[in-house]
């Protein structure tokens, strides 16, 4: 397919009372900027009238392309599937609640013109006004990523950002990672920036995200802090973990030693035995994970190319 100079990725999931209003918005603002452009809204299968809206929409305007899953399959395999089937030299992704103000887009390309690869939307003034434990979870969870990941990004979960294309079509997707692409598109090489945008609480429907997104977000960075330097040499992280496991073991054995031979007290009257077994068993099991997650890695790893959605149907696809 011929390039063109701009991709809008939005992911759509039962968003059909914000829908015109922001092709409207994006429109205003796509059409007073020199750039061909694209508007691509992947409907997450959608149980409104979603997706009957974009189909009203995409024919219309030939500009406006739909991209409709068979089941629901999250927020990252949409931007994934978006992504993936951008034209443009620059993608930018943003959410279709409203809250991302699509007026901030032409700040985001002006960074991108002055040479950085990735530009991260940051709502600094977010919760203000709002609760004291949204506000703290929000900030708690940022900073830990800032410091697991050694990326300084203020507002991972701020989908308005702006992408090169060739960075971000490098970067692989799975579970639910869309709140790490800047970080993904930064270890690929990427200068990264952000700029503050603003922020506009929803009008209509209601955030699917709650509190209990925080167990998520952190067996994530689990998951970030594992590909930030273990993806390709897992026996390293196993290893880490079985050699620690062993060390507490002997720790423990040391303990046991001396309340037997300078206390006097007989192993059985302490847990330290049972400890010392354990420690040195769950070692023994850690290294042998880290063993097979190597054989695994050096076998399968990117060599299925496997999408992790499947599609309806698209329209306006040549």
């Amino acid at each position: 397919m011929s390039k063109i100079d701009l991709s809008i990725v939005t992911p759509i999931y039962n968003e059909a009372e914000n829908i015109k209003e922001l092709i409207n918005r994006l429109l205003t603002v796509l059409r007073s900027l020199e750039n061909d452009y694209e508007i691509i809204l992947v409907d997450d299968c959608s149980s409104d009238n979603s997706l009957k809206i974009l189909k009203e929409e995409a024919s219309n305007d030939e500009k406006i392309k739909v991209i409709s899953f068979r089941r629901n399959f999250g927020q990252t395999a949409a931007l994934a599937a978006g992504i993936k089937r951008a034209r443009g030299d620059v993608l930018v992704t943003l959410d279709s609640d409203l809250e991302n103000d699509p007026n901030d887009i032409p700040k985001l390309l002006d960074k991108i013109n002055n040479g950085y690869d990735i530009v991260s939307g940051w709502r600094k003034n977010r919760w203000q006004n709002k609760k004291f434990s949204r506000k703290l979870t929000s900030e708690l969870a940022n900073w830990l990523t800032r410091k697991i990941s050694g990326v300084e990004i203020h507002d991972l979960g701020c989908t308005l950002k702006a992408y090169r294309s060739e960075i971000i079509k490098e970067v692989k997707l799975y579970g639910e990672m869309h709140r790490f692409m800047a970080i993904l598109a930064y270890w690929q090489g990427g200068k990264l920036c952000e700029v503050e945008v603003n922020f506009q609480p929803r009008q209509h429907g209601r955030s699917t995200y709650g509190l209990e997104r925080i167990s998520k977000v952190i067996l994530d960075l689990v998951t970030i802090k594992y590909l930030s330097g273990y993806t390709t040499k897992p026996i390293y992280f196993f290893g880490k973990a079985g050699l620690y496991s062993f060390g507490l073991g002997l720790i423990t054995s040391l303990l046991a030693l001396y309340f037997k031979f300078y206390l006097n007290a007989s192993f059985i009257q302490t847990p330290l035995p049972v400890l010392t077994a354990l420690f040195v068993i769950v070692g023994i099991q850690f290294i042998l994970i880290g063993l097979v997650a190597d054989l695994i890695m050096r076998s399968y790893y990117e060599s299925q190319g496997k999408e992790i959605y499947t599609i309806k149907e698209k329209i306006n696809f040549n």
